[in-house]
């Protein structure tokens, strides 16, 4: 019974949704800020520095939500990082970046995924609403089989549990939730040819509702929703274990990638002359 109730009290810290609580500011100066009684925290970016946080809890499979509300106007040598990362040499790593933009060109949603270290799985689009006019939900969903990228809960992406063919799976090192805004002009916009208009400054992006249903990392190992299965079958608290796209969920993700994925490595082969990667392989 004690366990249980740990278990539960871990939980409950994980999904509560406060800032406060959840996250600590790890560095800017005073340029990461959480007010709102901990419902909302901004970034912001001028020339002497950017500002970021990180989550208190290490997760090892969950589903992951925060909206963001990106910065306005022209952005343009701007990064906004979100991403989920374990530590060391042979880490494993899910990555949101929205890369800035001019005044009316829409912000490229840069996505990429690292297994034991190595990553080089980038995947881009080109985002089918402005994100800088109201906030939107980025979430990563993670379980033993895959991982899906989503936006507002349309997957954007899936990379599959594909061991059998010598791929490593992110699936036993514990991952901290991570956001930074900076500035990358050298060459997140258009390859770097568009600097940062430092009169603009400051830069803010903006956080707010966050949500982890998920296995919280605790005294060297992972406490997870109890009754997963039960609670799956009727959607609720750990749903995200047994998640499988249905042929819905999988008809949005063949639109998305059709109309707004504008860079795929899987299909690069230029960088790939003796053959694409083998999970590229996989449906």
């Amino acid at each position: 019974m004690l366990v249980a109730l740990l278990a539960c009290s871990l939980l409950a810290v994980a999904s509560a949704g406060n800032f406060y609580r959840d996250f600590d500011i790890t560095w800017g100066d005073g340029r990461a800020k959480i007010v709102n009684n901990g419902d909302l925290l901004t970034l912001s970016l001028d020339k002497a520095s950017g500002s970021g946080f990180q989550s208190k809890n290490e997760y090892l499979f969950g589903k992951i939500d925060m909206q963001l509300k990106l910065v306005t106007g022209n952005s343009a040598g701007t990064v906004t990082a979100y991403y989920l990362s374990s530590q060391g040499p042979n880490h494993d790593e899910i990555d949101f970046e929205f890369l800035g933009n001019v005044s009316g060109d829409p912000y490229t949603l840069h996505t990429n995924l690292f297994s034991q270290g190595k990553g080089n799985r980038e995947m881009q689009f080109k985002l089918w609403f402005d994100p800088t006019i109201d906030f939107h939900t980025y979430s990563v969903l993670w379980n033993p089989r895959q991982i899906v990228f989503m936006v507002d809960g349309t997957p954007i992406r899936v990379f599959r549990n594909v061991e059998s063919k010598g791929v490593p799976f992110p699936k036993n090192q514990p991952m901290r939730i991570y956001s930074s805004l900076w500035n990358a002009d050298d060459w997140a916009t258009r390859g770097g040819l568009i600097k940062t208009d430092w009169t603009l400054a400051p830069f803010t992006a903006y956080y707010r509702n966050f949500n982890a249903d998920a296995c919280v990392w605790a005294a060297g190992r992972s406490q997870c929703p109890a009754a997963r299965n039960r609670k799956a079958a009727a959607g609720g608290a750990g749903a995200w274990m047994e998640y499988e796209m249905d042929v819905a969920s999988q008809k949005r993700m063949r639109w998305v990638q059709r109309n707004f994925m504008i860079y795929n490595y899987c299909t690069d082969r230029k960088r790939f002359p003796q053959g694409f990667p083998p999970e590229c392989t996989v449906a």
